[in-house]
């Protein structure tokens, strides 16, 4: 047992130190010629205004960092999707924080930039935050504008989804320390109040070359829309600062000043550390893909390592139940990935003594965790799902006894359901799997990865099998044979790109997970996510339709 827990330890310390290596080349932004770019004007760079900004004895949870990551290498990158997010606290008051990135072109948006502003943005309504901008950008990236300007989640929503958090009562405030052109001007505008540093914060439509171009009008950046202009003539901008520190300085007087707001009242009591060392989660996840106990998961993530099963011996190959994490009561469903026997027959398809696969969703299973989920729902509990899942259960006995139905049930409890849900994938997330877990599909508050997490609708090995017998029956039709070695090697291909789209970091590059986590930062990431979840007091009604039964 300890030389695999000490192997399991081994490669996924190595999988969270080839994260954070990533993450250090990612927080280089646009690299050190630009960052000295920002430094002669004197500006800061994004994560040193965040840091600023923040308060120093709370959690800042990064959102996206992963955004765009290997992707538009022909642009020559967008690290971090040219704009760094999260959630914090700022004078005590947990909120959004979306910084452009100007050392990334110049701040310009990317289709992915445009769809984590987005995320940001639903955070903030969904959880009743308020939004903090820090706005220093170049605004749509022109070469891709096709993919960014004109769909319903392009870059035109941003503004949509300013009025709409100006109508639900949440605080948006903009500090503009750069440039702010064209569409985007009107982002600050449309926040509730709009700071601009003197000498770098400018806001126009159309900029001093465009403006020439167009009218014939010679302007300088300064008189066409900086602070001065927009604070003494226009009147558009509400304050105006010397430096960016005075400005973040203010940022930090205004979030003072909030007034309370009322709360979903989610149960918290005094927080324990879990029993069991959260510190083995690296230990215990096995990293050759073989079975294992998540109650040990479990118990390393709840407080005192107390957790209560609901319906302990029905269902074994998911496991639900009730416990706390960092004093929040949450409600747990989690994938088993031991192999069990069935506990004794009960209805078509089920037979004494029969072994079920681990990380398979069976009838009873799905039955189990949809009643589980309406429970939470009754005591407003919010729900945790920890995934590692390869679908449900297929094959003449299962599709008899109805597994599509029972699917169905559990399906439809997921998407129903009214109190916060927040992921975590932890392994496996395949096929149907994924959804009846709460995928991202699903409307989960918050997801995050594991470095072991694979995302896909089948395992690559699957995957490659079924594609590759697919393509020698095309060559067939073709009266084309395919010998052996060259099979073998077609099937290394598709198995070997398949693996690459199933990797956590093809995932948080396109923002299917919010961010991938060290296992260790899991009770932090689900205590603050329910923490934001608890500052929207509404909880609708639940309602489920016409359920399968």
């Amino acid at each position: 047992m300890n030389l695999i827990f000490n192997r399991n330890d081994d490669v996924m310390k190595q999988s969270v130190s080839d994260m954070k290596q990533r993450l250090e080349k990612i927080y280089e932004g646009g690299g050190k010629k630009a960052i000295e770019k920002q430094r002669a004007k004197n500006k800061w760079t994004p994560r040193e205004r965040i840091d600023y900004l923040i308060d120093k004895d709370k959690p800042f949870i990064e959102i996206g960092a992963f955004a765009g990551f290997e992707m538009y290498e022909e642009q020559g990158g967008c690290p971090a999707g040219g704009t760094v997010t999260g959630i914090g606290y700022v004078s005590g008051r947990q909120c959004v924080i979306v910084a452009n990135d100007q050392t990334v072109k110049a701040g310009a948006w990317f289709p992915i930039t445009g769809k984590k502003n987005l995320r940001m943005q639903e955070m903030a309504m969904e959880n009743h935050l308020p939004i903090i901008y820090l706005v220093d950008s170049a605004g749509v990236f022109l070469p891709m504008q096709d993919e960014i300007f004109p769909d319903k989640e392009h870059f035109g929503r941003i503004f949509r989804n300013n009025a709409r958090m100006s109508a639900m009562g949440i605080t948006q405030i903009a500090a503009v320390m750069g440039a702010c052109v064209a569409g985007g001007a009107y982002l600050p505008i449309m926040s509730d109040e709009t700071l601009m540093v003197e000498g770098n914060g400018s806001i126009y439509l159309a900029g001093p070359y465009l403006v020439k171009a167009a009218i014939g009008e010679v302007v300088e950046t300064e008189m066409l829309g900086g602070a001065v202009t927009h604070t003494e003539i226009s009147g558009i901008a509400d304050y105006k600062f010397q430096t960016e520190q005075e400005c973040i300085d203010h940022i930090k007087k205004m979030m003072s000043m909030l007034g309370a707001t009322p709360k979903a009242g989610f149960d918290r009591i005094s927080s324990m550390m879990p029993k069991k060392d959260p510190l083995e989660l690296h230990g215990l996840f096995p990293s050759d893909g073989k079975t294992y106990d998540i109650l040990d998961i479990i118990e390393r993530i709840v407080d005192d390592s107390e957790f209560e099963q609901f319906k302990k011996d029905y269902g074994k190959t998911i496991v639900c139940g009730y416990g706390r994490v960092d004093g929040w009561a949450v409600g747990i469903v989690a994938n088993q990935r031991l192999v069990v026997k069935a506990r004794k027959s009960v209805g078509p398809g089920r037979a004494d003594g029969e072994m079920q696969m681990g990380g398979v969703i069976y009838n009873d299973s799905a039955d189990k965790a949809a009643r589980f989920i309406l429970n939470c729902n009754q005591k407003k509990i919010p729900l945790v799902f920890l995934q590692d899942v390869t679908g449900f259960m297929v094959g003449s006995r299962s599709e008899h006894s109805g597994i599509i139905k029972d699917g169905a049930k559990m399906v439809n409890a997921v998407a129903n359901s009214v109190v916060p849900k927040i992921t975590i994938i932890i392994g496996n997330s395949y096929g149907a799997g994924n959804y009846a877990m709460c995928g991202k599909a699903y409307d989960p508050r918050f997801i995050y990865a594991w470095p072991s997490a694979r995302i896909a609708v089948m395992s690559g090995d699957a995957a490659a099998k079924t594609l590759l017998q697919i393509e020698i029956a095309s060559l067939k039709t073709k009266g084309m044979l395919i010998k052996p070695d060259q099979e073998q090697k077609l099937l290394d291909e598709i198995k070997g790109k398949y693996d690459k789209q199933t990797s956590p970091y093809y995932a948080a590059a396109r923002l299917w997970v919010d961010a991938i986590i060290d296992p260790v930062d899991t009770r932090k990431v689900i205590s603050e996510g329910i923490a934001a979840a608890n500052c929207n007091p509404e909880i609708a009604e639940l309602k489920t339709g016409v359920f399968q039964v």
